[in-house]
């Protein structure tokens, strides 16, 4: 299975995704679903009693159901149970909610959006133009975290050609280069900011959002240049590419004054701060 994972957005909630590019359809968590619909306090033991329930009941959803690794709120993958989405129709009939119709209507809109993207890919960066948009992010912002991805891109298929593992491996060297750059582990980053569930990089200003792409920048040319063939030499290559960035991020504070890395987050502030001139300084 050639996998794409991804989080999608109802009602401000977000939902692990993942899309199949060998069967061509998504794939949802069916305990980000059972959130949504309910709000409960603790959707797995919603979803344990349920499926409980609807398995008596002869329903097929609760042994037929898939697994596949997802992202957890501690940035390692699990494995999670998921659902397609005609089995997600299915089972949002075995949960009494008011937000099932309009939850519906969302899944069929994901749906018919991916099918769209993949005859016109622009139409993905247009809808995520318009989504950040929405969030009250800067236009410059918002062109710093489209380079972010793409730069994100490169170093992960950096990664795969030198036989990095997906999922712990990729968070690990992440974790490194984060550290590096910012003398903060991601999880710690992330605490700092206030944040659970919420990305990361979507919650950094423009300043710690381009040192951060630097850094990720930095790694894979390193990488490209060394060939690293062990885990352990790629350990020390994301090392390199996060401290070279974390002395450009003490020069840059050395001149203006303060700290770069901030607790502020997007719940704090309407749009994220303009760049300070980071052109010219890094």
């Amino acid at each position: 299975m050639t996998k794409q994972n991804a989080l999608k957005l109802f009602e401000d909630k977000k939902v692990r995704t993942v899309w199949d590019n060998e069967q061509g359809k998504w794939y949802f968590s069916i305990v980000d679903v059972i959130e949504v619909l309910t709000d409960s306090p603790n959707p797995r033991k919603y979803w344990s009693v349920l499926k409980t329930r609807i398995k008596k009941e002869g329903s097929q959803l609760a042994t037929n159901c898939s697994q596949l690794k997802m992202q957890s709120v501690d940035g390692k993958f699990y494995k999670t149970d998921v659902a397609d989405v005609e089995q997600i129709f299915r089972l949002i009939q075995s949960i009494p909610s008011p937000k099932a119709e309009p939850f519906k209507q969302w899944l069929a809109e994901v749906a018919r959006e991916r099918l769209d993207e993949i005859e016109d890919p622009e139409l993905g960066i247009d809808r995520m133009l318009e989504y950040y948009h929405r969030k009250g992010y800067t236009t410059n912002w918002i062109n710093q975290r489209l380079k972010s991805i793409e730069v994100r891109k490169e170093l992960t298929d950096e990664w795969e050609q030198r036989g990095v593992k997906k999922g712990q491996e990729y968070a690990t060297l992440t974790d490194i280069i984060t550290y590096g750059w910012s003398g903060l582990t991601t999880k710690k980053y992330k605490q700092f900011k206030g944040l659970k569930k919420e990305s990361l990089r979507d919650n950094m200003t423009n300043l710690e959002l381009a040192l951060n792409t630097l850094a990720e920048a930095t790694t894979t040319e390193i990488s490209k240049e060394h060939k690293p063939k062990t885990l352990a030499e790629n350990r020390r290559v994301a090392a390199r590419g996060g401290s070279i960035v974390g002395n450009t991020r003490k020069e840059i504070e050395a001149n203006i004054g303060k700290s770069i890395v901030t607790p502020l987050n997007a719940k704090q502030i309407d749009a994220l701060p303009e760049p300070n001139h980071i052109n010219d300084q890094v």
